[in-house]
């Protein structure tokens, strides 16, 4: 018996050997390939639509309300960032409008101040100027009787060195006050 089992497994093997081929391909067993193919495909159809695909179609849906959101708020972000960029905008338009205000006031405080200060320069300018002309009027009186009398005096040498008789007083002025005159 032992044989016979032995010498079946040959036949079998020898059978494949003789059919030359895989069994695959043997078409006395597509029937039976067919239906396990069909099994399989509606056990892997059933379990992809009721477990994966519901699971997937979760994710995609979380991630599409999630980028939706994230959207719609940098949308609301970008107005707000836009808003604060007009305010930033219409405060330095306010301050630049301030600082020239400010300018302007400044200006003319300091040119209302510098007219006023050059008004009192002029008041004392034109003071000291009379001061002095009328020191520079009473010099000249000074310098003026100074030199009549000095001019009298050597006049009265200078004739009484050549030789002349002394000149009596009155002619002596009037002769240094023609002179005098020009």
């Amino acid at each position: 018996m032992a044989d016979t089992a032995y010498n079946s497994g040959n036949a079998a093997q020898g059978g494949e050997a003789a059919s030359g081929g895989i069994p695959q391909l043997d078409f006395s067993t597509f029937p039976n390939q067919i239906f396990w193919l069909v099994v399989s495909l509606v056990v892997v159809y059933l379990v992809l639509s009721r477990v994966a695909l519901p699971r997937i179609a979760a994710v995609l849906a979380d991630r599409q309300g999630a980028i939706s959101k994230d959207i719609a708020a940098a949308e609301e972000l970008k107005a707000k960032a836009l808003a604060a960029e007009d305010a930033y905008n219409k405060a330095l338009a306010d301050a630049r409008a301030q600082a020239q205000e400010i300018i302007a006031e400044t200006r003319s405080e300091i040119a209302a101040e510098l007219a006023d200060a050059t008004a009192k320069a002029d008041v004392q300018i034109a003071a000291k100027a009379k001061e002095s002309e009328a020191r520079i009027a009473e010099i000249r009186a000074g310098a003026v009787k100074n030199i009549e009398a000095v001019a009298k005096d050597v006049t009265a040498e200078i004739v009484a060195a050549l030789g002349g008789t002394k000149p009596d007083a009155k002619t002596l002025k009037a002769a240094i006050a023609e002179r005098m005159k020009g």
